[in-house]
């Protein structure tokens, strides 16, 4: 048994939690959520950069960060579930996946900066720095979402569509419809993107 070290809201965690069902591994993963700010947390011995997710196997040793981890369930499950052994797709699939975990950086170096952040310190030209990386990936993936079979370029994109419904009340189905449609077709295909929604 494995164990995923991870919060709901993580859109790195959620990817490797449905990477996990395309696998066929959820069963053999225990889902333990962790308080990154706790210094008390195991989390901080397991991987020193105190970030999650983290997958602890079976012998203890621990994985991070998600790209890792997508990494080693695809070899766990006899590899090319989620990054494909043809060598254009693989690099189509690992370029979607970093598109949309860059995105992911972005959004959360803002909510930081909104939530966190005391409005006295917040950096406006910081945030709208970050915005506008995510405004241009939109605009990318509107032009050229990840088409074909599913792989880790899909499941990245859809978590990171997830993580700007979830802190910025959607505000990019305006610009972008069309991937209001390529989500809605993900989620109906991958049950566990729903499953793993807040």
């Amino acid at each position: 048994m494995f164990v995923l070290r991870y919060s709901k809201a993580s859109p790195y965690a959620r990817k490797v939690r449905i990477a996990a069902d395309v696998c066929g591994l959820s069963n053999l993963i225990s889902i333990k959520e962790t308080d990154t700010k706790d210094p008390a947390n195991r989390l901080r011995d397991e991987n020193p950069l105190g970030k999650i997710p983290v997958l602890i196997l079976e012998d203890g040793a621990a994985l991070y960060d998600s790209r890792v981890i997508i990494e080693y369930l695809d070899v766990y499950s006899g590899g090319g579930k989620l990054i494909p052994h043809d060598i254009k797709r693989k690099f189509e699939a690992l370029k979607y996946q970093s598109l949309a975990d860059g995105i992911n950086d972005a959004a959360l170096v803002i909510r930081h900066e909104i939530a966190v952040r005391r409005s006295e310190l917040r950096d406006d030209e910081f945030i709208l720095y970050q915005q506008e990386k995510i405004d241009r990936s939109l605009k990318a993936l509107v032009q050229s979402p990840p088409q074909g079979p599913q792989d880790i370029g899909h499941i990245a994109v859809a978590c990171a569509l997830g993580y700007l419904d979830l802190r910025f009340e959607g505000k990019w189905r305006h610009i972008a419809p069309s991937l209001v449609d390529w989500l809605a077709d993900f989620s109906t295909k991958t049950p566990s993107f729903n499953e793993t929604a807040l």
